[in-house]
């Protein structure tokens, strides 16, 4: 458990003790009432908003699915980067949102045909490809949802080193 969340433990079990104290066993009950009507309607909110997420990205999918096309294409460099910086298209860095700005991406520059271009990827594709390879790749728009080597296997990153606790608790549940 984060240690983070053991002191927020911790403080609202001394301030429940505070309240009951001084105030009484029925202000406590009274907040504490308030507090659980209070979580349970931002547990509902956040399930609806979910569902909601949920079709809108469904539907996302099936529209880059039907724009789905194969090319091959020459790998020159990948890079996580910010979208400002990738050198995409002016249109894509104005209709993504602000908050996802700042974010890095990963991005691809691929030769297709003669003409370079720069691509967004999937997290899963991009562990999977090595710069100076060719690839045929599934493009929707400018972003790349699989690719395949066309000579050799394809390319498998090493799993990252766990944390302490990580393997603590994997040796714990042996």
């Amino acid at each position: 458990m984060n240690w983070i969340a053991i002191l927020l433990i911790a403080l609202l079990c001394v301030a429940a003790f505070l309240v009951i104290h001084f105030l009484g066993i029925k202000v406590f009950l009274i907040i504490a009432g308030i507090l659980i009507a209070i979580m349970l309607i931002a547990i509902v909110v956040l399930y609806i908003l979910g569902k909601r997420a949920e079709k809108k990205q469904a539907e996302q999918q099936k529209t880059m699915d039907a724009m789905a096309q194969t090319m091959s294409m020459f790998i020159i460099d990948k890079k996580m980067m910010k979208l400002k910086d990738a050198g995409l298209p002016k249109i894509v860095y104005e209709s993504t949102p602000k908050y996802a700005r700042g974010f890095k991406m990963p991005i691809v520059k691929a030769k297709v045909g003669p003409k370079p271009m720069n691509f967004i990827c999937d997290d899963k594709v991009f562990r999977t490809l090595l710069p100076k390879q060719e690839v045929k790749a599934t493009v929707s728009g400018i972003y790349i949802t699989a690719a395949k080597r066309i000579r050799g296997p394809v390319y498998q990153a090493p799993e990252k080193k766990k944390g302490l606790f990580a393997s603590l608790k994997k040796t714990k549940d042996k």
